[in-house]
């Protein structure tokens, strides 16, 4: 997001149109690795490492920051959104950006770009927290359609969703049937710390159309920043929050919503029976992390946090725990950092 998005004192706690070029600054390659036995964020999630490199350099032109979603490709580079209407492509080796290109909605107008996901044949979906919407564009970034949102879910007075907290996160299931979206923060009348998960369904012509919301408790003074699908029904969240002097809060969830209620009809959604919420699962605060010596810009009680915004999964590693690369959002703020993490998790 453009500026740091919640404060809350209750908390204690990404053209072909662009070109290509050469990036300024050092390759994202370097990084800082912990020893064997000093990785352990929790019993679940490891800490492999950190990169500072891509923090205010360019590419091709443009500021390469404010990075608000991750992607893994086909061919296993990295799509990384900026919320300034901007697709990067990093190298999925080096993490160098390779290529850009700019988005914006049916009136060239740019988005508030927060939510990505990639298509099984390449389009990619982008959602935008102004309307909210979720749109599909090509690899060049040509804009295709758009996909449904409901009513309820539309910046208000169209809807009952707050100015700039709507879809921050988007995923969709590997078998590519099901598309999700997380709302950042509680719909008026819901509960404060009620967000809803928006889902579609792949309709038999290929689009998506409408299906079940799930209420979904975030910690106090926190709000859902990422979700990545899992293959079993699954999502990893990802919940962040920010309070001054303190510094960032970062936690990893595993949510099951396959037990939860749709929550579509449902007018102010309380959590009282008989709404079943999505169960969720503490994998890591990433707060209890070692730092690895990382530097923080401003007051932080890690110093390895920063405003984390993206998350993609790119692989397995031999045990098959689930290999992870998030991403701070800069903000282009001289007090924060683009900084990338390597993160291996076992979900429970």
């Amino acid at each position: 997001m453009r500026a740091v998005w919640l404060v809350l004192v209750g908390l204690l706690l990404t053209a072909c149109g662009a070109g290509q070029g050469q990036p300024s600054g050092p390759a994202p390659s370097a990084s800082t690795r912990p020893a064997p036995g000093e990785q352990a964020c929790s019993s679940s999630v490891r800490i492999d490492g950190f990169s500072d490199a891509l923090d205010k350099t360019q590419f091709a032109g443009r500021f390469v920051g404010n990075l608000s979603s991750l992607a893994q490709q086909a061919d296993g580079n990295i799509a990384a959104l900026s919320d300034r209407s901007l697709l990067f492509t990093l190298d999925g080796r080096t993490h160098r950006p390779i290529a850009v290109v700019p988005l914006a909605d049916e009136h060239g107008q740019r988005l508030d770009s927060e939510g990505l996901t990639i298509e099984r044949d390449g389009t990619f979906l982008v959602s935008s927290e102004i309307e909210p919407s979720v749109r599909r564009y090509s690899r060049d970034g040509h804009l295709l359609g758009r996909v449904p949102v409901p009513d309820n879910l539309r910046v208000a007075p169209a809807g009952r969703a707050r100015d700039n907290l709507t879809f921050e996160g988007l995923t969709e299931a590997p078998d590519g049937r099901t598309l999700t979206a997380s709302m950042e923060a509680a719909l008026s009348g819901d509960q404060g710390d009620l967000v809803r998960l928006q889902t579609w369904s792949r309709a038999g012509d290929g689009a998506f159309t409408p299906a079940a919301q799930y209420g979904y408790r975030v910690d106090p003074g926190l709000g859902v920043s990422e979700i990545n699908a899992l293959g079993d029904g699954r999502l990893l969240v990802l919940e962040r929050g920010f309070l001054p002097g303190f510094g960032n809060t970062v936690r990893l969830y595993l949510a099951d919503p396959r037990q939860a209620d749709d929550v579509s009809a449902v007018v102010d959604l309380t959590g009282a029976p008989p709404a079943r919420l999505v169960n969720r699962t503490l994998l890591a605060d990433l707060g209890r992390c070692p730092d690895l010596g990382a530097p923080a810009k401003a007051a932080q009680a890690n110093s390895l946090l920063d405003n984390i915004e993206g998350m993609t999964i790119t692989g397995r590693d031999p045990m098959g725990a689930l290999q992870l690369l998030l991403v701070s959002d800069d903000n282009q703020s001289g007090s924060q950092t683009t900084r990338l993490y390597s993160l291996t998790v076992t979900p429970r």
